[in-house]
């Protein structure tokens, strides 16, 4: 499993959410897993959807947003995961990313905020649907 790291820059009186970052290319995860870092997020990386699980299961974490990328290797992919979340972490909002086209559909009954990102995604992207996510879960 992927060592679980933290960096929190934000004011302790206004902590930012806990983001799983789940993506098999380790240079996309450590790209935007950093960018969310030095944005003052704390992050979680997996690199796949049953490591992802094992983390949201933990009870040493709580996770707020996971972005996770649709294809990946494994028994199952983004929308599994997506799946798994709504059933067993319903208030866990989650963000799909995917380079196929195809995957927008099905992306978009999963997701609260929008379909899904397009990769390549610019990372401020991802800050700003995290951020829409967090402030709608908050009206709630």
């Amino acid at each position: 499993m992927s060592t679980l790291s933290t960096n929190i820059t934000a004011d302790a009186e206004t902590p930012l959410p806990t983001v799983l970052v789940v993506e098999a290319d380790v240079l996309v995860r450590l790209v935007i897993a950093d960018y969310l870092r030095e944005c003052g997020y704390r992050v979680h990386e997996a690199v796949n959807a049953e490591e992802a699980v094992a983390i949201l299961q933990s009870p040493e974490v709580s996770v707020d947003v996971v972005f996770s990328d649709v294809e990946m290797p494994g028994t199952m992919d983004g929308f599994g995961l997506a799946r798994w979340i709504r059933t067993n972490k319903p208030g866990t909002e989650v963000i799909l990313t995917s380079g196929a086209e195809r995957s927008a559909d099905i992306a978009a009954t999963l997701c609260e905020a929008g379909p899904l990102l397009k990769k390549p995604y610019p990372s401020q992207d991802v800050v700003d649907r995290i951020k829409q996510l967090t402030a709608k879960a908050k009206r709630s």
